[in-house]
């Protein structure tokens, strides 16, 4: 057997909705792994499912949006463990789905921190860490999410964010190449968490119509996430697109 530490990762938004899926698939697939979130209460539960399943699991209460929280969560993560192999860059919010005119500064703000700059200083910090541990490298997954693609009526934070991650994502492949960190993207598309009620009652179309989409199960995510981080750090997924097959996402909407 080999005498080799587990691997690491960290799943930032890990205490709900895909963030839980994929740290609880993540132990399953056997690597230490450490949570962040701005609510310990959902972060606890996490981790009892981890436990359930035998997997070592580090909570750690942070707002990505914060530098000072992020230093404080990357300084947790090394003196408990020491390495860093794999980052899922999960955190995200939205603003309230209101016309674009009416939404305040605070709203747009928000969901930039968060989805932007959180991720933005957690790959900081991954690479800080990847670059000087043995060896070197480690894999990034930035959530990509549909919207990095095409808008939701009344979404202009979040899709702005979330094409600006795909800049992120390529920026950060192209710069960790010399030290053997790779970097890839999952776009997803209606999976059945609680973020996905609203979709299966009924939301806006990009015609104007209400109309309820089809969702798929948050398990197939977490799965795909897993075979993007168990990669060779030669190989790497540099975009994935994981969507429930009949959501109004290809063709005209």
């Amino acid at each position: 057997m080999s005498n080799e530490p587990k691997q690491v990762a960290l799943v930032t938004g890990g205490g709900t909705g895909i963030g839980q899926a994929c740290a609880r698939a993540l132990a399953q697939a056997g690597y230490r792994v450490a949570i962040s979130g701005r609510r310990l209460d959902r972060l606890e539960e996490t981790r009892q499912q981890i436990h359930s399943l035998g997997g070592e699991v580090l909570c750690i209460q942070a707002d990505v949006g914060d530098p000072v929280a992020v230093d404080a969560l990357f300084e947790t993560l090394m003196r408990t463990w020491g390495r860093l192999d794999v980052l899922f860059n999960n955190a995200g919010t939205g603003a309230p789905p209101i016309p674009l005119e009416d939404l305040s500064y605070a709203q747009w703000k928000a969901v930039v921190d968060t989805n932007l700059t959180g991720a933005f200083l957690c790959t900081q910090h991954a690479f800080r860490i990847m670059k000087a541990q043995e060896p070197m490298g480690g894999r990034i997954i930035n959530n990509g999410s549909i919207s990095a693609h095409a808008p939701r009526p009344n979404s202009a934070p979040y899709t702005s964010t979330k094409h600006a991650m795909t800049g992120l994502t390529k920026s950060t492949s192209l710069d960790g190449r010399k030290y053997n960190i790779a970097c890839g993207q999952i776009d997803i598309g209606n999976a059945a968490t609680d973020m996905a009620i609203p979709m299966q009652r009924g939301v806006p179309q990009a015609h104007g119509a209400i109309a309820a989409e089809a969702v798929m199960d948050v398990e197939h995510v977490a799965q795909a996430v897993v075979q993007m981080a168990k990669l060779p750090l030669e190989t790497n997924v540099q975009f994935m697109t994981i969507m429930a097959t009949r959501m109004p996402f290809i063709g005209r909407g």
